[in-house]
């Protein structure tokens, strides 16, 4: 879609609709213009939804993690997907995803496997972000900087709490 009357209306009605957006941001398919996929480009909407009542969520990140992390932080109705950013970046999702952690509230952040295609995939990335978020939290416990049961509850949060909070799937 990229009449920008057209897309304009359709962002508009999706937020008078109360339900939760999703946003793409980052890499995507062959081709876009990487340039024009950073979330940060979307901060003068996501000021201009401020209040109305819809939440704003900003999908596969990668490699704006921090900005799409940051929106988060900032702004009540925005939350971050670390999806992915994990399957993208494979032996280093650990990383990414202390980073993601380290500007977003815990409450702002959602799993999801980050990928599309083959159902294998989705498990590869269900399997990357549990063993990445078990190293993150996991090394924050044994530094000493938190608590056993501080990190099991942002892992549950993360993990599916989060979402369906959101989602209102509880």
């Amino acid at each position: 879609l990229s009449d920008p009357v057209l897309l304009r209306h359709l962002l508009w009605v999706a937020v008078a609709s109360g339900r939760p957006l999703q946003l793409h941001a980052g890499l995507g398919e062959p081709g876009l213009r990487i340039d024009r996929t950073d979330p940060v480009l979307l901060t003068d909407f996501v000021r201009a939804t401020a209040g109305l009542g819809t939440d704003l969520v900003l999908l596969h990140g990668y490699p704006y993690h921090r900005h799409a992390a940051h929106l988060a932080g900032v702004f009540p109705h925005v939350y971050a997907d670390s999806g992915a950013a994990l399957v993208r970046t494979g032996a280093r999702a650990a990383t990414i995803l202390a980073e993601i952690l380290e500007l977003a509230p815990f409450g702002k952040i959602l799993f999801s496997s980050g990928a599309h295609g083959l159902p294998e995939l989705h498990v590869v990335g269900a399997r990357l972000f549990r063993e990445a978020l078990a190293r993150v939290l996991g090394s924050w416990v044994a530094e000493g900087a938190w608590s056993p049961s501080d990190a099991q509850r942002v892992a549950v949060m993360v993990a599916a709490g989060n979402a369906r909070r959101l989602y209102g799937l509880q």
